[in-house]
């Protein structure tokens, strides 16, 4: 069975002499960093699954080069450090990496750490030794996956779903942050609790006050019957608050109050209702980026994000491309009792593009697969965005890569997420481009969301 490999870089004699008892241990394999080469690129060359950094004099060259790389999600992490600030290994820590133990050293903490990563690391191989089904996906809540960074991300769900910490979670469109929400719900001690999902974008800014808290009848204009707000229904459960960066800021401040006060008033009404809720938030955009753009404020960010999740993008998930596909596919013949295969042509194409519509549009490009196919799914049955969207079309709307007998909303939704990635999420640039409004794109993403049942 193969053997967990731990990276370590550590630099002070007095330092390497306390962690001795510590290291000497059998049934790891120890990379040491060599002074002939950087840490960091000895680390990035190194096949390992932890690493152990000491943190002395100015590393923050080395930091950024980690953090552009895609190790942080990838290994488990800890920090030794001197109590220092340091702004750099902090973006890290909150970028995925795990651990920053400052002194004194806790060396019996230390130990934990490290024996709770060796029994994590035994559990998956033992699993993975005595697998005989064609599956290769780890299933955790509603999410599926087995990659390094999706089990770092179920390990620390976990850890934090039994919590009452307000979560944010950060991700692309199309990466699952809903099921990452409805996960958290599932694990938690709220789950015999309603969880309630709002896009925060398709609300409109007049009805704000009176989605999120209820109003009573004769309130306003048409108020004829007494309101529940999405706070009263989300009691003893979960309020999911979808694209959060996108509610007007008048409304950014009373969502702070309820947070900190954990109390609200319905419209209309005298009487001040208690918030038995958690409420888990989530975004697309780069929560920094909003801040300084001013459409999201800063109060509420340090609110909402008690804990920050980030979801990685599909292109991250190498090991789960190709499982995620077949898991589609299956869950698709299961659904039509039928027996459709897929080419290890089609798997070859399917793991060599880079999904900029993450998880969704793998999901759709099986589907579109399954109706094309008669036995097996061929690589001229996939049909990417990139074939729906090719710089022609983007550039004077040519029908030519578009094949024939195509459902109409197959192609307005592959135009809508394939625009939505290149704009990065970004919702109004993405309606402009399409011809749309604002209200219609929040729509029609809020129906393919609900069409998206699991990952």
């Amino acid at each position: 069975m193969p053997i967990p490999k731990i990276f370590v870089h550590i630099q002070k004699d007095t330092l390497k002499k306390q962690l001795s008892s510590v290291l000497a241990r059998k049934g790891c394999h120890f990379i040491y960093a060599s002074e002939d080469e950087p840490w960091d690129q000895a680390l990035l060359n190194a096949d390992v699954h932890l690493a152990l950094i000491e943190m002395t004099g100015d590393m923050s060259a080395g930091l950024n080069r980690i953090i552009s790389s895609r190790l942080p999600g990838e290994l488990e992490w800890v920090f030794i450090s001197d109590g220092q600030p340091n702004v750099t290994l902090d973006k890290l820590i909150r970028s995925g990496a795990g651990f920053h133990l400052r002194p004194p050293l806790d060396l019996k903490l230390l130990q934990e750490v490290l024996d709770d990563f060796i029994a994590d690391y035994t559990a998956l191989q033992v699993a993975r030794s005595e697998q005989v089904t064609i599956s290769e996906l780890d299933q955790f809540g509603l999410l599926v996956g087995s990659s390094k960074v999706m089990r770092k991300l179920y390990r620390t769900m976990r850890k934090v779903a039994n919590s009452e910490a307000q979560v944010l979670i950060m991700g692309e469109s199309g990466a699952g942050k809903e099921l990452v929400a409805h996960t958290l719900h599932l694990s938690s001690n709220r789950n015999n609790g309603p969880f309630i999902a709002v896009n925060c974008g398709a609300l409109s800014p007049e009805l704000v006050d009176s989605e999120l808290f209820g109003h009573i009848k004769g309130a306003f204009t048409g108020a004829v019957k007494d309101h529940q707000g999405f706070f009263a229904q989300a009691e003893g459960g979960t309020l999911f608050l979808d694209e959060v960066t996108e509610m007007p800021l008048a409304h950014q401040v009373k969502l702070l109050r309820v947070l900190e006060n954990r109390e609200y008033r319905p419209v209309g009404s005298q009487h001040i209702q208690q918030a038995n809720v958690r409420v888990v938030a989530a975004t697309n955009r780069n929560p920094a980026e909003a801040i300084e753009q001013e459409i999201f404020r800063e109060d509420l960010y340090f609110r909402l994000a008690q804990f920050p999740l980030m979801i990685p993008p599909l292109r991250e998930r190498d090991d789960d491309i190709v499982g995620l596909a077949k898991h589609f596919l299956a869950y698709r013949n299961a659904q039509e009792l039928t027996e459709i295969g897929i080419s290890p042509e089609a798997l070859s194409k399917i793991a060599d593009y880079h999904w900029p519509g993450n998880v969704r549009e793998l999901k759709h490009c099986i589907e579109r697969a399954y109706i094309l196919a008669d036995d097996v799914i061929q690589p001229h049955h996939l049909q990417l965005q990139q074939d729906f969207l090719g710089d022609g079309y983007k550039q004077n709307a040519s029908l030519e890569n578009i094949p024939a007998g195509i459902p109409l909303e197959d192609l307005t939704r592959a135009a809508i997420e394939a625009t939505l990635a290149e704009n990065q999420g970004n919702r109004k640039t993405t309606a402009d481009q399409l011809g749309i409004s604002v209200k219609t794109l929040y729509n029609k993403l809020e129906k393919y969301q609900q069409d998206d049942e699991q990952i």
